[in-house]
């Protein structure tokens, strides 16, 4: 079974596929970090993307998707969770081109539906532990001493530069210009699903698994 996640920055697609990856033993195939692994790899697709990144280019889709078979490869059977990738409608027939051809297909488009007010307060909110990587919030979890990690006793609370009511008001316009004609596109091949993204986590996973189901 192979998905795909939608949903607008902060809706908890990282949360979401990472709790599919423990208890449905899916792979998590997420564009930038298979840009960032193959340009280390040494291998002849690694060094293409390395020369387009040293140039300071776009990856092209062609090699997006070569790269997407070469992990389909070694995934014996596992279903893959695709996370940021198709953006376009081009991709989306590229990726099942590519898919028809190694006789799988994409089995549900879930989309991780947000009331767009919420999630500013969610994201804008939203502060991280440098070292453990732990996750507060200013007003729905916000650590027990001030300025330091529940988790591993640091200091070090950071915040994303990006992670302003302006900033993601921006991205978030991006996004729906983006994933509307995907929405679309999936629709009419009768894989798009929605799930309450604002639900608390427990109760979107299952949702989530409700959907892989066929429920």
């Amino acid at each position: 079974m192979n998905i795909i996640l939608i949903g607008p920055p902060g809706a908890g697609k990282g949360t979401q596929a990472k709790r599919l990856v423990a208890e449905r033993g899916m792979v998590q195939l997420s564009t930038g970090d298979m840009l960032r692994e193959a340009k280390t790899s040494g291998s002849e697709m690694g060094q293409r993307v390395a020369d387009v990144m040293a140039r300071g280019e776009l990856v092209t889709d062609e090699i997006v998707i070569g790269l997407i078979a070469e992990k389909l490869d070694t995934l014996n059977g596992a279903g893959a969770i695709f996370d940021g990738f198709p953006r376009t409608l081009a991709q989306a027939d590229a990726l099942g081109d590519l898919l028809e051809r190694t006789g799988q297909q994409i089995s549900a488009v879930v989309e991780m539906r947000v009331d767009d007010e919420a999630l500013v307060d969610r994201i804008t909110g939203r502060f991280t532990c440098g070292d453990c990587g732990e996750v507060y919030h200013d007003r729905t979890r916000p650590t027990v001493r001030p300025g330091i990690c529940d988790v591993c006793g640091s200091d070090n609370m950071q915040r994303r530069a990006d992670d302003t009511e302006d900033a993601l008001r921006r991205r978030l316009m991006e996004y729906y210009k983006q994933t509307a004609p995907l929405l679309g596109y999936y629709y009419a091949h009768d894989r798009l699903r929605r799930v309450d993204g604002m639900a608390p986590m427990d109760q979107v996973s299952a949702e989530i698994g409700a959907v892989l189901n066929g429920g």
